[in-house]
């Protein structure tokens, strides 16, 4: 096969350097999203892929990432996942190494209560950020049909 014949099917792994991660996404108050991966930085299509840092002492803002499932990965700290169910706040308490799921339209917020910044990796089935931020967990969502 030529070499014009493997471009036609044969893509280019993109290298993303910790110093090149943006911070043009929606941001939520008490939280610093940064951007790796997704359609302006690499041209993905599908998914969306970053970190987010949480201050000590500190959480996040109420807040949805619209029709995006969300996967995320404690790489250190202990962040704690807080939704509700019903009239129940629930709180999942993370350490490093743990996964947590959020499905799509789940209003939820993130909180640190360590000394020492909480980081976590973020990966979204969307190839861009999407954050609603909302004036509680109550809040009503609606999924877009």
């Amino acid at each position: 096969m030529s070499d014009q014949g493997m471009s036609d099917w044969h893509g280019q792994l993109r290298h993303i350097r910790n110093a090149d991660l943006t911070g043009h996404t929606n941001q939520t108050t008490g939280m610093t999203r940064r951007e790796a991966i997704s359609g302006v930085t690499v041209g993905s299509e599908k998914i969306w892929m970053g970190e987010t840092h949480v201050a000590p002492h500190t959480s996040s803002g109420d807040h949805h990432h619209g029709e995006a499932e969300t996967a995320i990965y404690v790489v250190s700290g202990h962040p704690v996942f807080v939704f509700a169910e019903g009239s129940d706040e629930v709180r999942i308490e993370t350490e490093p190494g743990d996964y947590v799921f959020v499905p799509p339209y789940v209003p939820h917020r993130e909180e640190n209560p360590d000394d020492g910044p909480a980081v976590v990796v973020i990966s979204r089935s969307s190839q861009e950020g999407i954050v609603v931020n909302l004036p509680s967990l109550w809040t009503p969502v609606q999924p877009e049909d």
